[in-house]
């Protein structure tokens, strides 16, 4: 009697004709946010920006059926999703990504400020400054900075990687590929390509977090949160040592 050989797991397959399309879409974008930056009043800047970035994650993702919307983590708790809206639903991943948040906002948020000191040259004074905008310009980096940002760079680009590059390794219990990495990279280009100053191509290294948090929690709404945190803590440090 012949014995069985066990058959071979199919190993992941690369997808040229999905890599192209991301890359493609990515440097249309960066172009247009780029142009943005460039000719736009500097008061429009951040809201076109947003759009543009809201724009092609609607256009790639959210404009299609339910089950491209949930791959692409987008499905915000079934938001903006057709049908009744479970809200213990929509409660529960909420306070699942703000738990997400505040742990790695704990976790990196004091070294961050030792490190952003250092860099700047910040002396030992600091005041706190939180007058009547602090709340407009905290919802103003939800959700026109950090919510654009993430459903593009993390929602459609990181997945669209991922599934271009599935070589998968798995990183604290997230499967990553090598998606991550150029997700990251390319959001580090897009920000140098807006501001022209070589610190701007650091934003590479939370971006890595950023793209950990949604292959962790399998959605962006961690990333989103953690992002806009991240923006006024160093708005909060700019303000209260006098540098920015």
């Amino acid at each position: 009697m012949q014995a069985l050989v066990p058959e071979r797991p199919e190993r992941p397959r690369f997808d040229g004709r999905a890599l192209l399309e991301a890359l493609a879409v990515a440097l249309l974008v960066t172009v247009a946010v780029t142009l943005a930056s460039s000719f736009l009043p500097d008061k429009y800047v951040a809201s076109a920006v947003g759009f543009t970035f809201l724009g092609g994650a609607w256009w790639l993702v959210l404009s299609h059926d339910d089950a491209k919307v949930a791959h692409y983590g987008l499905a915000f708790g079934g938001l903006v999703l057709p049908g009744k809206l479970d809200l213990r639903r929509l409660l529960g991943e909420f306070a699942r990504a703000l738990a997400w948040a505040l742990a790695f906002a704990a976790i990196t948020f004091v070294p961050f400020w030792f490190g952003w000191r250092w860099w700047w040259r910040a002396g030992e004074h600091f005041q706190l400054h939180l007058d009547s905008s602090f709340a407009n310009e905290a919802l103003g980096q939800l959700l026109i900075i950090a919510l654009p940002e993430e459903a593009f760079y993390r929602g459609y680009l990181q997945t669209r990687l991922d599934d271009a590059l599935p070589y998968r390794v798995r990183i604290l219990g997230a499967e990553v590929t090598p998606g991550l990495l150029v997700a990251s990279v390319i959001f580090a280009v897009g920000h140098f390509a807006t501001i022209r100053v070589a610190p701007r191509l650091a934003v590479f290294f939370p971006a890595l977090v950023f793209g950990w948090l949604r292959a962790r929690t399998g959605g962006v709404g961690a990333s989103i949160l953690f992002h806009a945190a991240c923006n006024m803590f160093s708005m909060i440090l700019g303000r209260g040592y006098g540098v920015y």
